[in-house]
């Protein structure tokens, strides 16, 4: 996937584009004339720019996380299928009322042996928004209808007929809000996967690229390992409806974002993800090529840790992992 030209610009972004406009200019210069100065202008605004990218993104709220999460441009889940597997099919329908394209699923095989393990066929599930206003109208936005739970479902059937491992992608703002989603079950669809994840006796490798919100998220990411790139986000509602329940308003996003602890770093000792998947400065889309090598470097991980457990270790691991999250103790005088 090709850097893009023309980035959009986030409201926290804008003083390093101006800098870094500022040395495409000085570098333009250069090409027709150059001296002392110049070289040393040009020197001492590329240390600036660098010590300000860092400054800016080693450094960032949860709400910009939020936003870095959601960039237009940042890597979708068939972006990353196609970058750590070869011979991806992609298989259409749930055998039972139609095909959704907002979530993807298909056989692949896994280039293991990139990474020090080994190449294997898999079992992909994922998330997928669009590019354009044709394909965002056509993928929802990348919110499922309950056939798309019910598509992943029975390639999750079809995972544990033949014993492939399955690895999936989360990110989507949401399962599909509709009153046709309602009407065909959504709430039992994404119950179902819930489960038949939870006892689905192959290794199940779940790994957050984006956004990870609610039960739209949760309808593929039961797994014996959850990852999670460095600006994603997982949480049980988004900022703003948080916000809209909280404050009867959008305008408090930020302070919601704050209290839901919804990144990595706040995941992690929570026991929430097993892991962080780092991310190129700047985020996944400023350099996608590095964040696929990260991602299928975590995914060969997490396969070589799982493939030799029993099936019946699996399961009991895994109900024992879900089992841990929101543990509390009451501390009586």
């Amino acid at each position: 996937m090709a850097k893009p030209s023309n980035p959009h610009v986030l409201d926290f972004e804008r003083p390093l584009v101006e800098l870094e406009r500022k040395l495409e200019e000085m570098r333009a210069l250069q090409s027709g004339e150059s001296g002392p100065d110049l070289e040393a202008a040009i020197s001492g605004l590329e240390k600036r720019v660098d010590e300000l990218r860092v400054s800016i993104y080693r450094n960032l709220t949860r709400w910009q996380r939020v936003q870095i999460a959601r960039h237009p441009e940042r890597p979708y889940s068939l972006d990353h299928i196609h970058a750590w597997t070869e011979g991806f099919e992609e298989l259409h329908g749930d055998r039972l009322f139609a095909d959704d394209p907002a979530m993807v699923a298909g056989l692949a095989t896994f280039q293991g042996s990139r990474w020090g393990y080994r190449d294997r066929t898999v079992v992909v599930l994922g998330h997928q928004k669009g590019r354009d206003t044709k394909s965002r109208k056509l993928r929802r936005f990348g919110m499922p209808n309950p056939e798309g739970y019910r598509k992943a479902l029975r390639l999750l059937r079809m995972a544990a007929k033949f014993g492939k491992p399955v690895i999936t992608l989360l990110d989507t703002p949401g399962a599909f809000p509709g009153i046709e989603a309602e009407e065909r079950g959504q709430a039992e669809a994404i119950a179902r996967n819930l489960f038949e994840m939870a006892r689905l006796p192959v290794p199940i490798v779940v790994v957050v690229i984006g956004e990870g919100a609610s039960g739209g998220a949760l309808g593929i990411g039961v797994g014996d390992r959850v990852l999670m790139m460095e600006n994603a986000w997982y949480s049980v509602i988004s900022p703003e409806s948080c916000s809209s329940i909280l404050w009867r308003s959008w305008d408090f996003k930020e302070e919601a974002a704050r209290a839901l602890k919804l990144t990595a770093p706040d995941l992690l000792p929570l026991g929430i993800i097993d892991s962080v998947i780092p991310e190129p400065v700047g985020g996944a889309h400023r350099d996608p090529d590095v964040a696929f090598e990260a991602t299928g470097k975590a995914i060969a991980t997490a396969l070589a840790e799982l493939e030799d457990k029993a099936p019946d270790v699996l399961i009991r691991e895994r109900l024992e992992k879900f089992d841990r999250m929101g543990v509390f103790r009451t501390v009586e005088g």
